[in-house]
């Protein structure tokens, strides 16, 4: 085989299986791919030993039969799971050269059924931005080039950016990810990939660096819907040591890809038709309802009344909690540590020094919501509407809708630079079709549409019923099949 990074996850599955190719091979293989790569800057730490070790061990147990449903096959971590002796750095200074001791259950379930780890992946500090810009450790350069621009750094969308860049530019055959707001499926979107956010509960977030506890989950990030279904098989289950994780049976998603779509109703939500959205956003949303109508699917308009208050509830919601759980980090137990005059001053010099001025800016807005006099009139009406935005999916599953179709984004990956710098509720306003997806604790997968006049990737987003992943990943395997072909971006780093 000529270039074993090309292949798809299933495809290198089905080799390795054979015995076409080992997994050694298949490891050297993406660790060349990533050697060359580092100007994309997509891993904050590789671990090549590590990832040649669990090949051979890989090799063995096909050899003996005894072969994981992922056995050999090469992924990224985001660098927001704890990783068994594998610094683990959120992508912020504060928390130094954290090592853990432990492994997140979802990180663990994916070695447990065979998984070569190939490295931790860069993203926004703490989850927390829309580009990959707000990393400590520099921003990631998606692999996708503007037409007409080659000299723009475009960016791969955030916060799971090294997650979408690497597997857009071949570096590895899926990775993992995390979705607060749309930290998923945006990347997913603007690289290209195919991003799930599961039901909230599907995944453990056991191990996982909290941003915001009620909206955090875990997910995956491929290249196509079935390497998507084949991981997600893998991430999911029941963990005791999450007491939101469902105890419910995990299904085996591929089989759902080709399943007919026939009657299926799909329903349109005529809020997300928003003022000044472009009309090459709004052409790619009417052409993906034309791909599901012609697999045989049942399109029907929808209300979501309470849409157009998600983005500022969400970011009154998420802030708060990210306040609450970033409390920990005070320079005592671990991570980075500036000496102080007393232990007030100790506190305040180390999280002015390791937290970047977006974490900041959240704690910030999260602290003052939840204060005394402000509780009430910011958090609890959050609260209350969060509620209204769930009962608007209820109200339409109930009436017969199996899945939402939606963009996945407003707009094409920009770059560097380009959004956010002087106001930053220009970056938030790109997770303006997915939040309410992480505020009703539904699953939503974005799937790629096809290319935009400037040469980059589209996404349609479609929203599911809680724990109905199976039909979202047979809907998107139709846009899937529908959409045109385009090629990932030819390696211009190396």
């Amino acid at each position: 085989m000529s270039d074993l990074t090309h292949l798809s996850l299933a495809d290198a599955r089905d080799a390795l299986t054979s015995k076409k190719i080992s997994a050694v091979e298949l490891t050297k293989a993406h660790l060349s791919a990533i050697e060359s790569a580092r100007i994309l800057n997509c891993f904050i730490t590789e671990t090549p030993e590590l990832a040649l070790k669990q090949a051979a061990a890989s090799d063995e147990r096909i050899a003996g039969g005894q072969a994981g449903p992922l056995e050999g096959l090469p992924l990224g971590v985001k660098d927001l799971y704890c990783t068994n002796g594998v610094r683990t750095t959120a992508a912020s200074r504060i928390l130094d050269d954290f090592t853990p001791t432990y492994e997140s259950t979802v990180s663990g379930n994916l070695i447990r059924d065979g998984a070569v780890t190939l490295g931790k992946l860069n993203l926004d500090e703490f989850a927390m931005g829309s580009s990959n810009e707000t990393s400590a450790f520099g921003p990631v350069i998606s692999p996708w080039k503007r037409k007409g621009d080659p000299g723009a750094k475009i960016v791969p969308g955030g916060s799971s950016g090294g997650s979408s860049a690497a597997v857009a530019a071949h570096l590895c055959l899926g990775a993992t990810a995390t979705d607060t707001g749309g930290s998923i499926r945006q990347p997913a979107a603007f690289t290209g990939t195919v991003g799930v956010k599961p039901t909230y509960g599907r995944c453990s977030r056991w191990g996982i660096v909290a941003f915001a506890s009620s909206l955090d989950q875990a997910g995956p990030i491929a290249r196509t819907v079935r390497d998507a279904a084949i991981l997600l098989r893998s991430m999911a289950g029941h963990d005791p040591k999450d007491t939101t994780s469902v105890d419910a049976p995990v299904p085996d998603y591929e089989k759902a890809i080709g399943a007919s779509v026939k009657g299926r109703r799909i329903g349109v939500p005529k809020e997300y038709r928003l003022d000044g959205l472009s009309a090459e956003i709004a052409g790619l949303w009417d052409q993906g309802v034309q791909w599901l109508k012609d697999a045989g699917a049942e399109i029907v308009e929808i209300s979501l009344p309470h849409t157009k208050y998600a983005l500022p509830t969400y970011y009154i919601i998420a802030p708060a909690e990210a306040s609450s759980n970033l409390a920990r980090y005070d320079g005592v137990r671990y991570g980075l540590r500036e000496p102080g005059r007393d232990i007030t001053d100790m506190y305040e010099k180390t999280r002015a020094k390791g937290f970047g001025p977006e974490v900041r800016r959240r704690i910030m807005i999260g602290t003052y919501v939840l204060s005394a006099g402000y509780y009430d009139a910011y958090y609890v009406r959050a609260q209350k509407v969060r509620s209204l935005i769930k009962r608007d999916f209820d109200e339409a599953f109930a009436a017969g809708v199996d899945a939402v179709l939606t963009p996945a984004t407003p707009s094409t990956a920009f770059a560097q630079g380009e959004q956010g710098s002087t106001d930053p509720v220009e970056m938030y306003l790109n997770d303006v079709f997915t939040v309410t997806v992480n505020m009703a604790g539904l699953p939503g997968i974005s799937v790629p549409g096809g290319l935009a006049a400037n040469g980059l990737p589209l996404g349609l987003q479609l929203i599911g019923r809680p724990f109905d992943e199976e039909t979202l990943f047979s809907l998107a395997s139709a846009i899937e099949r529908a959409a045109p072909n385009f090629d990932f971006p030819q390696p211009w780093w190396r």
